[in-house]
């Protein structure tokens, strides 16, 4: 059952694909949702993305108001919960989808989910067999992808990571919040990229 913060951040959603063409580009969204029951599950990091006061951005995109507005009845997902990362990424880092795992919805075509780091975090170099793209909706963030320079995104710009490509992303005065879509490969998650750099 979804509750009605869902049903608006799954409308903003719909609203930013058919806005932005990069996203269009990468995968339609789906016409196959599932609805699935959610379970909600916090983590210390909901509490700073919901109060982060530091966006350089004058205003807040929709649909990162909308990922702001449902985040009490997340499953905030804890995907590196098992790992030597370190409490303090684990406080920082938070994560949570709309279509995929612990959702509200699933779909066969499309992964959903928001990414928030506050300033000053780094999220090591990781891989994933999924295509993945990042759609900055606030904030900015350092993109390092394996073999290529690095790029600071801001809010509008997106970051493409292909299949198998390491990865990394890093925040410096700012903190980044991003819409991320994953295509293909759904059931490996990601993992560390030590040893393949």
């Amino acid at each position: 059952m979804t509750t009605p913060a869902f049903e608006t951040l799954l409308n903003a959603a719909r609203q930013t694909h058919a806005d932005t063409p990069a996203l269009q580009a990468f995968v339609a969204f789906p016409d196959d949702l599932t609805p699935q029951t959610v379970t909600p599950h916090d983590i210390p990091a909901r509490k700073l993305m919901v109060e982060e006061t530091a966006w350089p951005d004058t205003a807040l995109h929709p649909l990162a108001q909308a990922y702001i507005n449902a985040a009490s009845d997340a499953h905030w997902r804890e995907t590196y919960k098992d790992t030597d990362i370190g409490a303090d990424f684990m406080d920082r880092f938070a994560c949570y989808a709309l279509i995929g795992p612990q959702a509200p919805w699933t779909s066969q075509t499309m992964f959903g989910f928001v990414v928030y780091m506050p300033a000053g975090l780094w999220y090591p170099w990781h891989h994933h067999p999924a295509e993945e793209l990042y759609f900055v909706l606030a904030g900015e963030g350092e993109f390092l992808k394996h073999c290529e320079p690095s790029e600071t995104l801001r809010a509008g710009q997106a970051s493409y990571h292909a299949s198998g490509q390491s990865h990394a992303l890093r925040t410096h005065d700012h903190p980044i919040m991003a819409y991320v879509l994953w295509r293909n490969h759904f059931d490996t998650p990601p993992v560390w990229s030590k040893g393949r750099l």
